[in-house]
């Protein structure tokens, strides 16, 4: 953490606080979530997460804030990658290898059309 040594480390330390806050909250932003659960991990979400982060990296893409949360209640369909886009609805993809994160990516978080072959039915 950093030290605070002036009242204007205090204010620059409150402000990239609430920066990283506002990211976190801004609506009409793309979000995708990956289970991390034990089982996930098992099914080899670590492998899932890192794939999507090398495809954001790679492109060069924002506003895209990618998250992860325990399970998701879908053992039998882990890994699970959940995306909403904006105001959207949120669609949830089972069984994501990392080669279907980057159909995903390309196709629905940049291309905005859902990839129907791995979305779970809830």
């Amino acid at each position: 953490m950093d030290k605070v040594k002036s009242l204007e480390d205090l204010k620059r330390i409150r402000e990239e606080a609430l920066k990283k806050r506002q990211a976190k909250n801004v609506s009409g932003q793309k979000e995708i979530v990956v289970g991390m659960g034990t089982v996930g991990i098992a099914a080899g979400a670590r492998q899932t997460l890192k794939a999507i982060l090398e495809y954001i990296e790679e492109h060069n893409l924002t506003d895209i804030v990618v998250r992860q949360t325990g399970n998701i209640g879908l053992d039998s369909m882990e890994p699970i990658v959940q995306v909403s886009l904006g105001e959207g609805e949120k669609v949830t993809y089972g069984k994501v290898t990392p080669e279907i994160a980057r159909q995903i990516m390309a196709e629905h978080v940049v291309g905005g059309s859902v990839v129907k072959a791995f979305v779970v039915q809830s």
